[in-house]
């Protein structure tokens, strides 16, 4: 098979997690290579393609075998796993096997996620910025317009999902973050995480009730450490 789930190009394998998935015991699969070069990554060691993988699909495999009855469903994430071709051959495996299957994207190929959204119980979805801002986040031209298409796919799915937007005051300001928060909501976004970057200087505590205001333009939002 062409596109076989052994041609998978994994970076790392996460045992067990109760956060990944929300609702879930399950174990993350990382897979290697993403496009974007985001100043706040603290995965790098995934993003080059062409890199030295630790692990095969079988050893995967072996490993998700041992867990049937004990795990509920399996992440993956990255990187981009959108990225690789195999995906889509992985996630039917992983559901044959009898478990859930949730993914980690940052929507920056909306065909190929469309591809497979049927194959999914729920989608993690990166915003990562302002739409005017995209593009200097993760260091690609025209990121905008594919994350757009690819939440406007993931929202008239049926599927589960979270839209999570990593921030620091450095990388764009609160107000821009408080327009973005209402753009999302007004295009029907219902859950929305925000995450404060790690690895920044420490920013200034929000004012009071920001945190009460974002939560009121959602049906469920979250703040957290990234």
């Amino acid at each position: 098979m062409p596109n076989g789930p052994e041609r998978l190009r994994i970076g790392g394998l996460t045992r067990w997690t109760s956060i990944d998935f929300p609702g879930r015991l399950a174990a993350v699969v990382f897979l290697q290579g993403c496009p974007w070069r985001c100043s706040y990554c603290h995965n790098t060691g995934l993003l080059d393609p062409n890199a030295e993988t630790p692990l095969s699909w079988s050893e995967v495999r072996r490993f998700l075998e041992t867990r049937s009855g004990l795990l509920d469903g399996v992440v993956f994430s990255g990187g981009e796993p959108t990225l690789q071709p195999a995906l889509g051959a992985a996630l039917d495996e992983v559901r044959a096997m009898g478990f859930q299957t949730a993914l980690h994207t940052g929507g920056m190929y909306p065909e190929r996620l469309a591809e497979v959204l049927h194959r999914l119980d729920w989608v993690g979805l990166d915003i990562k910025a302002p739409w005017h801002r995209l593009d200097a986040v993760t260091g690609a031209r025209g990121s905008a317009g594919r994350v757009k298409a690819s939440l406007m796919r993931v929202m008239h799915s049926g599927v589960r999902y979270e839209c999570r937007t990593t921030w620091h005051p450095g990388l764009f300001a609160l107000e821009e973050l408080q327009l973005m928060a209402g753009e999302l909501a007004s295009l029907g976004v219902r859950d929305w995480t925000l995450q404060l970057a790690r690895g920044c200087a420490p920013c200034a505590p929000m004012p009071p009730g920001q945190c009460a205001a974002f939560a009121a333009q959602f049906d469920r939002f979250t703040l957290r450490a990234a």
